[in-house]
């Protein structure tokens, strides 16, 4: 729950923790009150929570927990399911989402309640991506709630390939030259720039220094990053010279709007899964990654190995030869399975 970016050693594994007894969470029935039962999930080291009390905590239905590791998380997860919560509420940045999401998938399967997103964290790319204002406040959100206003997304899946279980879920999911400028976004952070600005310093910087940097510069190599189709077995295109099994950067999302405005899957990009790849850091392309980032396209660019596809209908295998970033936090290399997660609706304006 707490930190800045952390790497795990393995993807957790929540669905052991909740059934020690050999009892499967019970989930009550949401049904229609005249007072919404709220369960709220609280992040207090989120980086606009700290100092600040919880909003709307005297309400008796509001049901307010801060979880301090995610095991803790997964038991408050239960007890808000056992309770037939009508409304889950992340008060957190984009990796307290992820960690609800991953905690619950084993609780909640395909049928979450309805979400609320306060966006607490230093870049709240999800909040961006539901036109959330960035100061939203639970009696806001609440009024919005009542009167229905909702938008469905679906999360990114990640499961280990070794039939062990471990799952996790997130919204933006990358390799390769991603985990660096995760890494450079970070020290944005500590410098004091956050949200878009932070996106925007963390995509320049990673431009600088592929552009610029001499042989041996981490920003000038590639990784293992094989992705195929789960069911046909087919292989990613390859464009160029070089090791087909390596990449210089892959990024998935399900997210259809970006931080400053960024259209990297176009104009009018395809609702669900869509996955854009650059093959090798060919500097004249890299050169060319802001134009693509703000919906630049041709030909010339695929057949110089920066692709784009959709993949909403599809499982993909990933074999990634380093780790990758989900949300902020680095999960280390290996085989894994890629999909859509469930449908959710999340309370927007």
């Amino acid at each position: 729950m707490h930190g800045s970016i952390y790497t795990f050693e393995t993807l957790p594994i929540f669905g052991e923790l909740g059934r020690r007894d050999g009892a499967r969470t019970v989930r009550a029935p949401r049904r229609g009150r005249a007072v919404p039962l709220v369960g709220i999930v609280r992040n207090p080291r989120s980086h606009r929570n700290k100092g600040i009390s919880p909003e709307m905590a005297d309400c008796s239905n509001i049901l307010t927990q801060t979880p301090r590791t995610r095991e803790d998380l997964h038991h408050t997860l239960a007890e808000f399911a056992r309770r037939g919560i009508d409304y889950l509420v992340v008060d957190g940045g984009d990796g307290t989402v992820r960690d609800v999401l991953s905690c619950g998938a084993d609780i909640f399967g395909d049928d979450w309640p309805t979400f609320i997103v306060l966006p607490k964290g230093k870049t709240n790319a999800l909040a961006v991506d539901l036109g959330l204002p960035n100061h939203w406040s639970l009696a806001e959100a609440l009024a919005a709630a009542h009167r229905g206003g909702t938008l469905a997304r679906r999360p990114l899946r990640i499961t280990s390939a070794d039939g062990s279980g471990r799952c996790i879920q997130g919204f933006i999911l990358g390799t390769g030259a991603f985990t660096l400028a995760t890494e450079a976004g970070q020290e944005a952070h500590r410098r004091g720039a956050f949200n878009s600005f932070a996106v925007g310093l963390s995509i320049l910087w990673s431009v600088l220094q592929t552009l610029f940097g001499r042989e041996g510069n981490p920003w000038r190599t590639c990784t293992r990053t094989r992705i195929q189709d789960r069911r046909s077995g087919r292989r990613m295109p390859y464009a160029g010279r070089g090791n087909a099994d390596e990449r210089y950067l892959a990024i998935a999302t399900t997210f259809e709007r970006f931080p400053l405005g960024a259209r990297p899957f176009g104009r009018n990009p395809a609702s669900g899964l869509k996955v854009a790849v650059i093959d090798r850091p060919v500097r004249w392309v890299v050169a060319l990654l802001p134009a693509m980032m703000f919906g630049f396209n041709a030909r010339f660019l695929a057949r110089n190995g920066a692709q784009r596809f959709s993949a909403s209908d599809l499982e993909l295998d990933l074999d990634l030869g380093g780790s990758f970033i989900l949300d902020g936090e680095a999960f280390p290399a290996g085989r894994y399975v890629l999909e859509e997660g469930p449908q959710i609706d999340f309370v927007v304006p």
